[in-house]
């Protein structure tokens, strides 16, 4: 007997997928389709990734299958009550209706839309890193840098549906200016790109954050620094929400963080620094449990798992 599944979405900055998932949060095999974004994409070019990835995943619901929902993480901020989307960096889309998008091409399912920040701290805290935490902040580290929020088990209340979304907390002793209109901002100095792009004001010649990876496994002083420069933002930002939040784990996933084992180290150390906090310290920093998977993960725990946001 086939359980119900959830179509899940995750749209970001580089990619849209979608994928059939069960109520344990396995992907189903052969279900999962995936088209670039990017932001030099035009709003139609989009619409038109949603709508291939949607569709072929759609067409490979098995016979007998049902599907209960149609979960979307998205790059935010979002507008969750309106269901719009506003990625801060795929400018074609301000307030864009992309829930009302999905309904059309799934009109016999609910669609439920969060930030994708929140989408895989909900993975993790379901069948991932950190299983079972009270107090989880969830992060991707990628083309930008998001976060969503556990307390108490559940969603953090935030009544846009941006709760949690750490890429914008300012981070103490950088000054990048961020496309928010911050300065100083994590997205700004630990994304992918921008550290990509911060080694190469130092002489690095390469273009992706594939490229700083090699040259930092082999030894690269420059991508070093760059991956140290990072990891040490990243962890300031985390001691400042663990300093308000009281945290118990924080896991990280996104195609940026798997730079090196190195950006973690980084992270812990610039967490270890406040010493009169214990409560600070104990903090977990972990990689995410779920490899590339946690974002659609996640957006499944949206239809599969709603108390987690109820």
């Amino acid at each position: 007997m086939h359980r119900p599944l959830a179509l899940a979405i995750d749209f970001g900055g580089t990619k849209v997928e979608a994928a059939l998932i069960d109520d344990r949060g396995r992907l189903l095999p052969g279900t999962r389709h995936r088209r670039p974004t990017g932001a030099a994409s035009s709003s139609d070019a989009l619409d038109a990734a949603v709508r291939d990835v949607v569709s072929a995943t759609r067409s490979g619901l098995p016979e007998g299958a049902w599907l209960l929902g149609v979960g979307v993480g998205a790059a935010g901020p979002v507008d969750v009550a309106a269901g719009r989307v506003s990625p801060l960096n795929v400018p074609a889309w301000r307030d864009h209706p992309l829930a009302e998008r999905i309904i059309r091409l799934v009109p016999e399912a609910p669609v439920t839309l969060r930030v994708d920040g929140l989408c895989i701290a909900l993975a993790e805290h379901w069948v991932g890193a950190g299983r079972d935490a009270a107090n989880l902040l969830g992060m991707i580290v990628s083309t930008g840098v998001g976060g969503g929020l556990l307390l108490g088990g559940r969603a953090a209340p935030s009544p846009t549906g941006n709760g949690g979304h750490i890429g914008h907390i300012e981070v103490g002793g950088f000054d990048d200016l961020c496309a928010c209109g911050g300065r100083g901002c994590l997205e700004a100095v630990a994304s992918g790109p921008r550290t990509v792009a911060w080694a190469r004001t130092q002489g690095f010649t390469g273009e992706t954050g594939e490229e700083l990876a090699l040259a930092h496994a082999e030894g690269d002083p420059i991508a070093i620094a760059a991956v140290a420069r990072a990891g040490t933002a990243i962890g300031h930002a985390i001691a400042s929400s663990a300093s308000l939040l009281d945290l118990d784990v924080v896991a990280i996933g996104g195609g940026f963080s798997r730079v090196s084992p190195d950006l973690f180290d980084h992270a812990r150390a610039a967490l270890a620094e406040r010493a009169a906090f214990p409560f600070v310290r104990r903090v977990r920093i972990v990689p995410s449990g779920l490899s590339d998977e946690g974002p659609l993960i996640g957006a499944a725990a949206l239809v599969h798992r709603p108390e987690f946001i109820a």
